[in-house]
């Protein structure tokens, strides 16, 4: 099985499809209000966003997260590598393509 991964907006939309089709269990509930609370863009423009960010190098895992947190400050691009073992050199660049699509 393949890995793939989705931003909340993305998440957002495929269980509010799942609703309309059938009942939400408990978990399914939960995770759609999450989503509803804290999806910033909408999914296309998450998933463009995500797009953009992979050809700036960024790791995909990496551009979903940010596409779901859509950071507005160098320091929080920072926090979000700050697990990684590759630091990205030019948070500017990725607020740049953030602020483009928010």
């Amino acid at each position: 099985m393949a890995e793939k991964f989705v931003t909340l907006a993305e998440v957002k939309e495929m269980l509010e499809d799942a609703k309309k089709e059938r009942e939400l269990n408990y978990e399914q509930n939960r995770a759609l209000e999450h989503c509803l609370k804290f999806a910033k863009p909408d999914a296309k423009k998450a998933k463009k966003l995500v797009e953009e960010l992979v050809k700036l190098n960024v790791d995909e895992r990496i551009a979903v997260k940010i596409a779901d947190l859509c950071p507005k400050t160098p320091e929080e691009i920072v926090a979000v590598f700050a697990k990684e073992r590759t630091q990205f050199k030019e948070p500017d660049r990725i607020l740049e393509t953030v602020s483009k699509h928010i």
